[in-house]
């Protein structure tokens, strides 16, 4: 392919990610990419009011304009950037991410000790797998000999576990479906009048997603985090956010998609990837014979503006496509909610099984799943985690690189103190935000509910720490246990504050907050979270048994049978076409999907589709 041709074409496809993937967020609550995370937030709760519409619309004009701007940067960045560039070390990268942690408190309502600790949960979590500075393997004895730990665990996993399956599991509790009326409604002007009300929130939040898009290796899955705290710090009504604000879908919807022209930066500079899809962009670069660096910059300026004007194009068209097809796409939110659950329980298992293509992928998923269904039961701020989990590698090499080349000399450097100073500023804002906190009783309907259960699931979070501390000392590299050591302090450090409270009962409800004891409306059968994870339990276990295509239909089979009441036919129906899916898929992605025990031992070769 011609390489003007290529570049279009590649940058047209990389673009507009950040701005059809806000579709499963608003309207599903589950990231449709790793840039969407924070969307979620905000988005989903306007689409159960029935503010769908308006959250879209909102959310398409926040991206157009962030791909617009970061396409303008990115045109005067190619000329100017070179000198800031190299002047972004490893301390600079790790004072970034520190600053960036910080604003976590500030995603967590009445609580922040409770965001500070599930942050640094997430921190302990990614202690599971190699230690990238020594080699050795951490808790590697949690596989049981399968040697699935040999790698980190994989973000598509995590992911999924804290954001799909807690989220399709309470509106199966509840028995919602996602849209009450069918239809977006009539918002889609709001949303743009919106936009034009918070436009000084968006332009501000897409310079932070061109800025930090562009420093090298930090990807996008942080910056709408970023943007997110950015809005809750600056604007007012910081309580809003998370019910429903539309600020909550400007600022991560602006940032998200800006980034996409501040991480071509240094890609097309340095050849040195400002995120993980730009990884992938190099190497489409290479197969077209393209060479980043100064080089391009001097000789090839046209192909520079060519991907730069293909940025521009790109969202333009994406966010038309979008709102084209959003009435169509709402569509399915319409549906039972029991009809469409089985079908994304196994394309959520399906998806995490992609990850490394092992049986542990689905055993690991399921047990962070239940990991989030409790976390959203009792009040734990998943978003967090997922935050301190992907900052954890990072958050690991820049310690022990910044150390090792600087020293304690790196608080010399300006750009450090200047991000510093910034840091202690988002603590001490944290620790001042005081919002309105309910009344409490004994009595109320504030009151402490459900206690038992959750020192029950606090002493599971001190039992991890504890085995995390444990594991250190089979170890004796120091590359190995410092940051073992310094994850689990962190985690103690706010955990125990929170145990406290949660002991002593006289803190604002989010502390003692049961899901499980909501009033349900009396024509409502009412089903535990427990219930739906043993439906997932019996998945996998006969997936265990007769392979996992075998054990998918089956369950999709008996979970329309029982819970939507389709009789028998309808229900082979179902499962028979979620097959058919599953084989197409295996065939044109050259997939073998987990066999199950009886096909090992009987060395059963079944027929397509079911192998």
């Amino acid at each position: 392919m011609d390489p003007s041709i290529a570049l279009a074409m590649m940058i047209g496809l990389q673009s507009v990610t950040a701005t059809s993937d806000t579709f499963p967020s608003v309207l599903m609550g589950i990231p449709g990419t790793s840039s969407s995370q924070a969307t979620v937030m905000d988005g989903f709760p306007m689409s159960k009011k029935g503010e769908a519409a308006r959250a879209l619309s909102a959310a398409f004009v926040s991206s157009l304009f962030g791909g617009l701007l970061g396409a303008l940067v990115l045109s005067g960045a190619v000329l100017v950037a070179v000198p800031l560039l190299l002047a972004i070390g490893f301390g600079e990268q790790l004072m970034l991410i520190v600053l960036s942690l910080t604003m976590v408190g500030m995603l967590t309502g009445v609580n922040p000790l409770k965001g500070l600790a599930a942050c640094a949960l997430g921190l302990l979590i990614a202690n599971i797998g190699p230690a990238p500075m020594s080699g050795e393997y951490r808790l590697d004895f949690l596989d049981f000999g399968s040697d699935y730990l040999l790698d980190p665990i994989k973000l598509v996993v995590m992911g999924l576990a804290m954001f799909a399956l807690p989220e399709i599991i309470d509106l199966l509790r509840r028995q919602w479906s996602i849209s009450e009326s069918g239809t977006l409604g009539s918002g889609w002007l709001q949303g743009v009048k919106d936009w034009a009300k918070n436009w000084w929130l968006s332009l501000r939040c897409a310079v932070i997603g061109c800025l930090v898009g562009a420093l090298p290796g930090l990807g996008g899955s942080v910056i709408d985090w970023i943007a997110y705290g950015h809005a809750i710090q600056s604007t007012d009504r910081k309580e809003d956010y998370g019910t429903g604000d539309v600020r909550g879908v400007i600022a991560p919807e602006s940032a998200n998609n800006a980034k996409e022209g501040g991480a071509l930066i240094p890609t097309l500079l340095f050849g040195i990837p400002g995120s993980s899809s730009m990884a992938i962009l190099l190497g489409g670069f290479v197969l077209i014979g393209i060479e980043p660096g100064i080089h391009i910059i001097t000789s090839q300026l046209d192909l520079v503006y060519l991907m730069i004007w293909s940025v521009a194009l790109a969202n333009i068209i994406g966010a038309g496509t979008c709102v084209f097809l959003a009435d169509h796409i709402a569509k399915l939110t319409t549906i039972r909610y029991t009809l469409v659950a089985p079908f994304m329980f196994g394309l959520i298992f399906f998806a995490a099984f992609q990850a490394s293509r092992h049986w542990g992928d689905l055993i690991l998923l399921m047990v962070l799943g239940t990991l989030g269904v409790y976390m959203k039961r009792f009040g734990w701020p998943r978003p967090a985690l997922l935050i301190g989990f992907v900052l954890a590698p990072q958050v690991e090499q820049m310690v022990y690189v910044t150390y090792s080349v600087h020293g304690f000399k790196v608080l010399e450097k300006p750009i450090v103190l200047v991000l510093l100073a910034l840091t202690i500023l988002s603590i001490f804002v944290a620790i001042r935000f005081k919002p309105n906190k309910p009344a409490m009783s004994n009595d109320g309907p504030y009151a402490a509910r459900g206690k038992k259960p959750q020192l029950m699931f606090y002493a599971l979070l001190l039992g991890f720490v504890a085995l995390v501390t444990g594991d250190t000392f089979r170890h004796e590299e120091n590359l190995t246990v410092i940051y073992p050591w310094f994850s689990a302090g962190l985690t103690l450090l706010f955990l125990v504050p929170v145990g406290l409270q949660l002991v002593a009962g006289k803190q604002p409800a989010t502390v003692f907050y049961d899901s499980e004891r909501e009033e349900f409306n009396e024509h409502i059968e009412y089903r535990s979270s427990e219930y739906y994870l043993l439906w997932l339990l019996g998945m996998l276990g006969v997936s265990a048994l007769l392979g996992f295509v075998i054990g998918v239909a089956a369950f999709i089979y008996a979970f329309i049978f029982k819970k939507a009441e389709w009789g028998h036919r309808n229900s082979a129906l179902c499962a028979g076409t979620f097959v058919l899916f599953l084989g197409a898929l295996s065939h044109f992605m050259t997939l073998d999907y987990p066999a199950g025990v009886l096909q090992t031992v009987f060395e059963i070769d079944l027929p397509w589709p079911l192998q």
